[in-house]
């Protein structure tokens, strides 16, 4: 596995048209066990650089999204981050390795339960998973200095723009509802 991630790190910082992320981004995308985070259908696909399904209709983000949405939050050590869609826990165990604390929501069931046993067993300590629809952040432990949506969104919800400390980050894909072909 220790050659599968290099591999991912190389390409991952080579053939996707972005220079070069931060070196601590990519040290971190280099000691997460991504295998870990897969369906066990999967794990022999874990280290390619594209998105794997993890069940009920959903995916774990390909590694070179989740290092440009890392490198785009600006992590620093004390930082509180909330993430809206926790799916397998990959991205939230990425970021647990840069900051103080990590709140991430999953909206499915069954993937945010295992994703707090996954975590758990990981020895995430300071990461905390919650059921329930992102749309409204998580109040109890804001403000946050980076909130990251893991998911495209037609608009930025209004109460995580309120959740989101003075000064802080949100990395969100937009996706508008039509895309104009001119």
């Amino acid at each position: 596995m220790v050659e599968d991630i290099a591999a991912l790190v190389r390409e991952t910082r080579t053939e996707t048209g972005v220079p070069a992320f931060d070196e601590r981004v990519m040290a971190v995308l280099a000691r997460v066990p991504r295998h870990e985070f897969v369906p066990a259908d999967q794990v022999a696909s874990a280290y390619r650089n594209r998105p794997l399904p993890i069940g009920h209709g959903q995916t774990i983000s390909q590694p070179y999204i989740v290092a440009l949405m890392t490198d785009l939050a600006r992590a620093k050590p004390d930082h509180k981050v909330l993430e809206v869609g926790s799916g397998s826990g990959y991205q939230a165990a990425v970021m647990a390795h840069l900051v103080k604390a990590v709140y991430t929501i999953e909206i499915v069931e069954p993937l945010g339960l295992q994703a707090a046993q996954r975590l758990k067993t990981l020895g995430y300590a300071n990461v905390q998973v919650r059921l329930g629809d992102g749309y409204n952040g998580w109040e109890e432990h804001a403000p946050y200095d980076i909130i990251l949506v893991t998911a495209a969104a037609s608009h930025i919800p209004p109460p995580l723009l309120r959740q989101l400390k003075p000064g802080g980050r949100m990395v969100i894909p937009w996706a508008p509802r039509s895309w104009s072909s001119s």
